[in-house]
């Protein structure tokens, strides 16, 4: 189950361009594991997580997402960097 509320679901259309079908087939076409985001001011319980993958069309997103209560909460998508996809090539599998 995806959750996506209202005022990340504004910023992912307005200022990232990426829409829920976008999330989804990122998830769908993932082809590794999740990374946690370690970074203190980015800290959360559960933890936030991310991946890179390719939607259909061959956009590489990050997506990251808190994963409760068997839904799977969206804080943001984006195109991954440069930087963002080396680190995931690196430690996601």
């Amino acid at each position: 189950m995806l959750e996506i509320s209202d005022k990340v679901r504004e910023k992912l259309r307005n200022k990232h361009n990426v829409s829920e079908s976008m999330i989804r087939e990122a998830f769908a076409n993932r082809q590794s594991g999740f990374l946690k985001d370690q970074r203190e001011k980015h800290g959360t319980i559960p933890p936030t997580q991310w991946f890179v993958s390719e939607t259909d069309n061959g956009v590489k997103l990050k997506v990251c997402f808190i994963h409760s209560n068997g839904a799977i909460y969206i804080k943001t998508a984006y195109e991954a960097n440069s930087l963002e996809q080396r680190i995931y090539e690196k430690y996601g599998s």
